[in-house]
């Protein structure tokens, strides 16, 4: 009779064979270990992109402040003489909000429109696709990463701002303040993934930046109240999505704004921002599906 001792797998000590442990702990080829979403590397990625503006802070952060106080220092000098007030309140006070969300808007794009474009320029752009992270994921994390920027920059420029005489920061509406300053950035940080996506050097983001964020931000409504314009340029700042956020944005701390005569003017909004974020985000999302400009 042959001898079977060799082909006999010995129990471990807790009685379970060694081949029932293998397969306990590794699932046939193919299957998924991650079912749901990725927290661990998605918590990294963000982690990962927050410390790498975090690291040059002075840059990314301060700079910004110190630039936009000195729009608030330049208009208010220029513009807010001999006690001129706007929506009841002086310029400084009314000007001081829109500072704040433009700021906050605009390095939200700054964030998200470097990485990938980074990535893709000096041929790390597979430390981004590599990882075991789905699109949403990874739209996720990179959006996170350009808003917590712009909230820092806003705190920062808020900071700045309480520095400068006649300027006051009450809020009346808080609830206001958080959802335009969110949704704006989020905007602009979907927008900055879509650049990184579609530009191939740092000359077609510094296109973007130039053409179309800094047009759009100083012409939404920042040093100026819409209804003093021609009503053709009335309809134009209508179709600027700048235009809602700086103003809602200003509604919560005065309370008043020049999106309508009522506050359900400013809630329908507020909604619409909503709206076009989920928009946005589903187009950003498709694009990271096909793996336009990063795959290939």
């Amino acid at each position: 009779m042959p001898d079977q001792t060799n082909s006999t797998e010995l129990p471990s000590s807790d009685g379970i064979s060694p081949g029932a442990i293998s397969a306990r702990q590794f699932p046939a080829k193919g299957e998924p270990l991650i079912h749901q979403v990725n927290w661990e590397g998605l918590k990294t990625l963000y982690m990962k992109e927050v410390r790498r503006f975090f690291k040059v802070q002075t840059q990314t952060i301060w700079a910004p402040a110190i630039t936009t106080l000195l729009f608030l220092v330049i208009f208010t000098v220029a513009l807010g003489r001999g006690g001129r007030e706007v929506l009841g309140v002086n310029f400084a006070t009314f000007v001081a909000p829109g500072l704040i969300v433009m700021g906050m808007m605009q390095n939200a794009f700054a964030n998200a429109s470097f990485s990938f474009l980074a990535g893709k320029i000096q041929g790390t752009i597979i430390d981004y696709l590599m990882p075991p992270l789905s699109e949403g994921e990874l739209m996720l994390a990179m959006t996170g990463a350009a808003v917590t920027r712009a909230v820092l920059v806003g705190l920062a420029l808020t900071a700045a701002m309480l520095l400068w005489p006649g300027v006051n920061l009450s809020m009346a509406h808080p609830w206001a303040v958080v959802w335009f300053g969110l949704t704006g950035s989020i905007f602009l940080s979907l927008l900055g993934l879509l650049s990184s996506i579609w530009a191939e050097k740092f000359d077609h983001n510094a296109a973007v930046t130039n053409f179309v964020i800094a047009p759009l931000s100083l012409l939404s409504g920042t040093f100026y109240v819409i209804d003093n314009l021609a009503p053709a340029f009335q309809v134009i700042s209508r179709l600027n999505p700048f235009f809602y956020v700086i103003s809602g944005f200003r509604f919560g701390f005065l309370g008043v704004s020049d999106i309508g005569d009522t506050n359900m003017a400013v809630l329908h909004s507020a909604l619409g921002m909503g709206l076009l974020d989920l928009v946005l985000a589903g187009i950003v999302y498709m694009v990271l599906r096909t793996g336009w400009k990063l795959k290939g």
